[in-house]
């Protein structure tokens, strides 16, 4: 019966027990929620969220959409990636949202108004990000400003710096940018399309998979190596550590030699890296174009909160987690519009978050539970040797 209480007891199989039960809770609700909009559709419109693209009859339209949501996929596991690479140092990184903003504006910009290969895109999308999560950490690290206070502003300021810059490149028809694939140059009255293929990212034959998607991709391996990577530097690599260690008592950090203002800037730089190159993830693939008119922040780097603390807040459980906020996300898009609103969907989402505060409780219940099991057959196994 021990082996069996070990089982329970070990923090991954806990973890995962506990984003089971926030994954159940936040569906029921959102159910009921369904129930009182329209109660004879409920059920149908529960099911069409969860099966997202499975509700096409079609395996060709399935595995398109599929890869549509793998495509969203990516940049929100960087996004989610971003918030527990800060919280596993300490930090609350409420700014991956204007982090991914900034990385979208930097990658557009230099796809599409100066014609570069994606490559330095991509690099330019992470120093952008890296650069407005340092702003926050220097902040944090110099003056004691709350990193949560920051990351808010900089989320706005962010914004409206990014349609600033790509107003320069918007469609004269639109408010859109030039898509990243394509661009119309109007000469002498006369439009003409040019391409930038070098701007997308490779395809590698990936692909072929789903039914010849064209905007799958490197993004999609790349973003699981990121999450690998981030495993490894936070818990086998010695800057890991000093990262963690000045997260809990940067003044212990500092005594023991660690730069802990250094490594707060740092932690949020990476933090920012990685929303910046998530944004490259998606608006280099050209499956999206950015409004220069639009004055609310990209919900990813939001949603990005709620995969990191579903995925139990360890880098191999966002990518699925990751998957399981925007598959639901896209499943919302699914619903009977005249009567269920798609945003029900982000309902789901922000109820999971708030049920992952209790993940800790959920934990304490069940070790409380186990002990109260031990000590019961210990005292049995007492009274029978004593019998004997």
């Amino acid at each position: 019966m021990r082996k069996g209480n070990s089982i329970l007891r070990k923090p991954a199989v806990q973890t995962l027990l506990s984003s089971l039960l926030c994954i159940l809770l936040g569906l029921l609700v959102g159910f009921i929620a369904l129930l009182i909009i329209n109660p004879s559709g409920a059920v149908e419109a529960i099911l069409d969220i969860i099966k997202n693209f499975w509700n096409y009859s079609k395996r060709a339209t399935q595995l398109k959409n599929l890869g549509n949501t793998l495509v969203k996929t990516a940049p929100l596991l960087m996004c989610s990636l971003s918030v527990l690479f800060a919280y596993k140092v300490g930090l609350f990184n409420i700014g991956a949202a204007g982090q991914y903003v900034a990385g979208a504006g930097a990658c557009i910009f230099c796809a599409v108004g100066l014609g570069w290969h994606w490559l330095p895109c991509m690099i330019a999308s992470i120093l952008a990000g890296a650069l407005v999560g340092a702003i926050s950490g220097l902040l944090k690290a110099t003056r004691n400003v709350n990193e949560v206070i920051s990351c808010i502003m900089l989320n706005w300021i962010s914004l409206y710096l990014v349609n600033t810059l790509l107003s320069k490149v918007k469609n004269p028809t639109s408010p859109y940018t030039y898509n990243v694939a394509k661009q119309m140059v109007i000469e002498n009255g006369a439009s003409t399309t040019v391409a930038h293929p070098e701007a997308l990212l490779p395809q590698l034959g990936i692909n072929t998979l789903f039914n010849n998607n064209k905007y799958v991709g490197l993004a999609i391996p790349l973003a699981i190596l990121l999450a690998v990577g981030i495993w490894v530097l936070l818990n086998k690599t010695r800057l890991g550590y000093e990262l963690r260690a000045t997260g809990l008592n940067k003044h212990a950090a500092k005594y023991c030699g660690m730069q802990d203002k250094a490594n707060i800037v740092l932690t949020m730089a990476i933090a920012g890296g990685l929303a910046g190159i998530g944004a490259s993830m998606l608006y280099l693939t050209g499956f999206e174009e950015w409004s220069v008119t639009q004055s609310s922040v990209p919900g990813m780097g939001f949603n990005g909160i709620a995969a990191a603390f579903l995925g139990g807040l360890h880098p191999i459980g966002t990518i699925f987690s990751s998957f399981f906020i925007q598959h639901i996300t896209d499943g919302g898009a699914q619903l009977n519009k005249q009567v269920y609103p798609s945003e029900i969907s982000g309902l789901i989402s922000s109820l999971i978050i708030y049920f992952c505060a209790f993940v800790l409780f959920f934990k304490l219940t069940l070790n409380r539970r186990l002990d109260r099991k031990a000590e019961r057959l210990q005292a049995i196994a007492q009274k029978e040797g004593g019998k004997a």
